[in-house]
């Protein structure tokens, strides 16, 4: 019999998330049985934190759910005969150290994968935020050669990614981030021009001065001022893909405008908002190019690893707050 750990939503968050809006729970679980469903046990080896979590968690979930969210998970007991013991996969299973399923909602992590490429990586470049910045780009910006993309946060787990599919694809990438040590991070995973929104003396002045040309794409994580800012200096034809909006996740009370119809009409504009799992078809097409673009080194990465699962809530605050450069995960 394994005792797993879970941390719940004790508390709809309110604003900023706080670490009394978690519980930790311990959950019994019940022995494999011959014949039955569930057929697997296994044990989070890496968990995630994302953004996403702090819109999703208002919307689907109910005070004392346990948190969402994914894992990478080694396979400890198995009665299923196409997942093998030490095998790992990614789960859907949220904020758990141990659990058990019946195989359909895990994937296997690439037979391919480089023994020296952490498997943490499965929760960030080669995994849903690699995903996300590869459709993202590839099917809504649908971006050419020569053209220039715009992206904010791009330092996260998945701006960092969009830049660097940018410059595989030919393109000239600006980047803005939020601190000093993120703009030089930028620079040395190849942006062309990155800068730090929070000391520009002007937004408008600062974008640009890095793109006087003005954007044909703009791979917005951010929403808010930024994107009102950034809309109005797409080049015509501009194409927006919007794929988060991190600066109105905590607001207690809603922003309002300024309103973007106007340079939306007079440049023609298009603005699509899109959740990667659109693509879920395609998922093995993504994964295999990232990973190959990773092991040849056309594609870097760097995580935020915290230590413990005790720590989640606190690795999952210090995302919000911007403290990652690239992935944040739990090691547990």
């Amino acid at each position: 019999m394994v005792i797993a750990k879970a941390w719940a939503l004790k508390k709809h968050f309110d604003g900023f998330p706080k670490t009394s809006d978690f519980e930790l729970k311990k959950i019994e679980l019940p022995n494999l049985k011959d014949g039955g469903e569930q057929k697997l046990l296994l044990e989070s080896v890496f968990l995630s934190v994302d953004p996403y979590m702090r819109p999703y968690s208002r919307r689907d979930m109910k005070e004392g759910d346990i948190m969402i969210g994914t894992q990478v998970a080694r396979i400890v007991e198995s009665k299923n005969p196409a997942f093998a013991v030490g095998a790992f996969v990614v789960g859907n299973r949220g904020w758990r150290t141990h659990f058990i399923s019946d195989g359909k909602d895990l994937q296997l992590l690439p037979s391919n994968w480089p023994e020296s490429l952490p498997r943490s990586l499965a929760l960030g470049t080669v995994g849903m935020p690699g995903l996300t910045a590869y459709f993202g780009l590839l099917e809504v910006c649908k971006m050419k050669p020569g053209e220039t993309v715009l992206v904010n946060a791009a330092a996260g787990a998945v701006g960092s990614v969009v830049g660097q599919l940018a410059k595989i694809g030919g393109c000239k990438v600006v980047g803005c981030a939020g601190s000093d040590d993120k703009v030089a991070y930028l620079k040395k995973i190849g942006f062309d021009e990155a800068f730090n929104y929070k000391t520009v003396k002007s937004l408008d002045e600062a974008l640009r001065k890095a793109s006087p040309e003005g954007y044909d794409c703009f791979f917005d994580n951010v929403g808010g001022d930024f994107a009102s800012a950034a809309i109005k200096q797409m080049k015509k034809y501009g194409r927006i893909a919007v794929c988060g909006a991190i600066s109105q996740y905590n607001e207690s009370v809603p922003q309002k405008g300024p309103y973007v119809q106007i340079p939306m009409i007079f440049q023609e504009l298009k603005m699509e908002g899109f959740i990667v799992t659109r693509w879920d078809n395609r998922r093995e097409e993504g994964l295999r190019a990232l990973l190959k673009w990773v092991v040849e080194g056309k594609v870097k990465y760097h995580e935020q690893v915290t230590e413990g699962f005790e720590n989640m809530p606190m690795a999952f605050i210090g995302m919000l707050k911007g403290e990652n450069i690239g992935k944040a995960v739990v090691k547990v």
